[in-house]
């Protein structure tokens, strides 16, 4: 699994910062532009993982990044397509950047190591590996080239 940096990632940081002062973290953003368009995709998490993300939500964080991913893009509100989501309730993990937004949510992630799942919440990450508290309460620390997919764990 690769650890991409969130600040890498084109206009995540400024958008990072709007997200954030409405009381939720920007897991995802991609801005792909095509045609006659440009396809802008949010995932959105809640900084309290007991609340769940719900319409109203995402409407809230659409109206206040519309305006500015405008800006960034150089094109009308019409030639834009955006799409605000929660990251689900089985989210694949796709950057092993993902671990920091949802440390004390159960995941679990396939070591490739021992060819099995590995089940355990989120206890710490940092840029090469994830630490996760397993069921019997002992720690497993996985480095990301170790980790062929990861996901949570619906309950």
């Amino acid at each position: 699994m690769d650890y991409i940096p969130c600040e890498t990632v084109p206009h995540f940081s400024e958008c990072s910062e709007i997200v954030s002062a409405l009381g939720f973290t920007l897991v995802e953003l991609q801005i792909v532009p095509q045609k006659e368009s440009v396809h802008v995709t949010v995932v959105i998490a809640s900084k309290d993982l007991k609340h769940d993300i719900g319409v109203s939500d995402c409407s809230k964080v659409h109206h206040a990044l519309e305006a500015r991913i405008v800006e960034f893009i150089h094109r009308s509100e019409d030639e834009l397509y955006m799409e605000v989501s929660s990251p689900g309730l089985e989210r694949n993990i796709k950057n092993a950047a993902e671990f920091a937004f949802f440390t004390g949510r159960e995941v679990r992630v396939w070591d490739k190591n021992i060819t099995d799942w590995v089940r355990g919440i989120i206890k710490s990450s940092d840029a090469q590996s994830v630490t996760l508290q397993l069921e019997d309460g002992s720690e497993k620390t996985v480095a990301y080239i170790d980790i062929a997919k990861a996901k949570f764990i619906h309950l």
